[in-house]
């Protein structure tokens, strides 16, 4: 039989690839790409630091050991981390005018999983090492190092799952300790050492799981717990200020209007005519009665 002949065959065969590029880049401080489409495939492994890397409509945190993929025509950005490097491997390929069935593989994802560690990240290595040199035997092994690296990536759930459950641990690790050290002079570096991620890391992480920095989460615990103590004590504002971790009874009532619209006595006020106006006439429960009981609890 001739060549030919046999590809109705092999279907899950496809060839070239062609890589156009594969290299090593150290991102300046600073450094941003804003609204890039490429036509060609492309292989973002993210080997130290951190990049956030939307794609399309989706937004992409990658840390070390993230390998991020993009196809032609999608709208893509990077924007590096202050504070933070962002040394990555690139590989761009094609397959020239030859299918492949990248939607079949890698279904909508853009976030492949994280590779530290494993053997993709030697093969990453192996292929830019094979793309500097020249002749067809390092253009073979380049290519047969792209398709196992594409083959180790297929899984859905490769290691992305573990990092988003280990980073979400650690995410509730940080908001406990806000919740039950709230008076306490809190600093990112307290968090850093509970985490054990950086500043800029835990910002963005605590963003995403939580939808606020974790400084604007401790100050609205301190506002929670502030009205609490107003409505349930008869302690001054000064006070109360001083228990939810504010020395300067200044600063303290300036953030509660500023976040509440008035101040902690106009609010105290205002809860309270609210409830004497509307507050239900009853008889007084017989003491010892389930309902006086209900209430004293």
């Amino acid at each position: 039989m001739s060549p030919s002949e046999t590809l109705h065959w092999m279907e899950h065969y496809h060839c070239p690839p062609y890589i156009t590029l594969a290299h090593v880049f150290h991102a300046p401080q600073g450094w941003n790409v804003e609204n890039r489409i490429l036509n060609q495939y492309a292989l973002q492994y993210c080997i130290d630091g951190a990049a956030e890397y939307p794609v399309e409509d989706q937004h992409y945190l990658t840390q070390k050991g993230d390998l991020l993929f993009h196809r032609p025509g999608e709208v893509h950005s990077i924007h590096t981390v202050e504070g933070e490097p962002y040394v990555c491997a690139s590989i761009v390929f094609h397959f020239g005018a030859e299918p492949f069935p990248f939607d079949s593989v890698f279904q909508n994802r853009h976030l492949l999983g994280r590779f530290e560690g494993h053997k993709l990240e030697r093969m990453l290595n192996e292929l830019i090492h094979y793309h500097r040199q020249p002749g067809l035997s390092a253009q073979l092994k380049c290519q047969g190092l792209l398709l196992q690296v594409l083959g180790e990536s297929a899984d859905p759930q490769r290691q992305s799952d573990h990092k988003e459950r280990t980073n979400l641990a650690k995410m509730v690790l940080v908001k406990n300790h806000l919740i039950h050290h709230y008076p306490e002079d809190i600093t990112h570096e307290d968090l850093e050492k509970i985490s054990g991620l950086t500043r800029n890391y835990i910002i963005l992480q605590f963003k995403q799981a939580f939808g606020m920095s974790p400084f604007q989460f401790l100050t609205w615990v301190r506002l929670q717990k502030a009205k609490e103590l107003a409505l349930m004590t008869s302690l001054s504002v000064g006070e109360i200020a001083r228990q939810v971790g504010y020395s300067d009874v200044h600063t303290f009532g300036r953030m509660f209007k500023k976040k509440m619209g008035v101040s902690l006595t106009e609010y105290c006020s205002s809860l309270t005519t609210h409830y004497l106006n509307t507050k239900p006439r009853l008889s007084p429960e017989p003491e010892g009665s389930a309902a006086s009981k209900e209430y004293e609890a």
